[in-house]
């Protein structure tokens, strides 16, 4: 069987896509890891595409994986790309969902406000408790604040740009939900021409959250692509 690498997102953690990983095992060899600083994992300096990306390789030399596919969910999908631009020896075939590629200052600046502890604790007091108990014995406020650097990092400097989507030659599968409000159909649609050999997928009635997709259904798209 293919070894099939799932990736969580921004502020998630690997158990988020344990129900998907429990329709997939059938099929693949599924690995799921928690990015540094996530689930628990050792908190970095500093977050940062580059330094998730080696949290990967390092995986996958662990596990002693040639080559591995990589499903991955938001800012995963990002790292999936990264690696097959930087180490595309590493990487097959790739399948991004919900991922943000666009980013500039202003992007930034409006996706850090949706990051704000004392607002979330404030207002959404079960979500807080979810973050505390996901990133535990990590302070789920400083996942927030790394995470708000990270995302105003890219929006000054975004890491990859059309030319690097340009040169990627791994077979991408890019994905969004028709209802995902923090992602645009646009910017999707461009790096999938960037791509040399991409697929699009729109999934109807699909918001941003991976809890509020289907696992059964996403299986389907996933064993149909790789």
């Amino acid at each position: 069987m293919k070894h099939l690498l799932l990736l969580h997102g921004a502020i998630g953690a690997k158990d988020q896509l344990q129900p998907l990983a429990e329709q997939l095992k059938d099929k693949f060899i599924v690995h799921t890891l928690n990015f540094s600083g996530h689930g628990g994992a050792t908190l970095p300096a500093e977050f940062s595409m580059e330094a998730f990306a080696e949290d990967v390789l390092a995986y996958i030399e662990a596990n002693s994986i040639q080559q591995v596919n990589i499903f991955g969910y938001s800012m995963g999908g990002y790292v999936a790309l990264y690696l097959a631009k930087h180490h595309p020896e590493k990487t097959e075939k790739i399948f991004t969902l919900g991922t943000k590629f666009l980013w500039s200052p202003e992007i930034a600046a409006k996706e850090i406000k949706m990051l704000d502890a004392g607002k979330i604790a404030e207002k959404i007091p079960a979500f807080a408790e979810a973050l505390e108990k996901r990133h535990a014995p990590n302070d789920w406020k400083a996942i927030l604040k790394k995470t708000a650097e990270m995302m105003e990092g890219l929006g000054n400097n975004n890491v990859l740009q059309s030319a690097d989507y340009s040169s990627i030659e791994h077979p991408v599968l890019v994905g969004i939900g028709d209802k995902d409000t923090m992602v645009t159909l646009e910017e999707t649609i461009d790096v999938y021409r960037w791509l040399k050999t991409a697929s699009l997928l729109v999934l109807p009635e699909i918001q941003h959250p991976i809890e509020k997709v289907n696992p059964g259904r996403l299986a389907e798209e996933i064993i149909r692509f790789f």
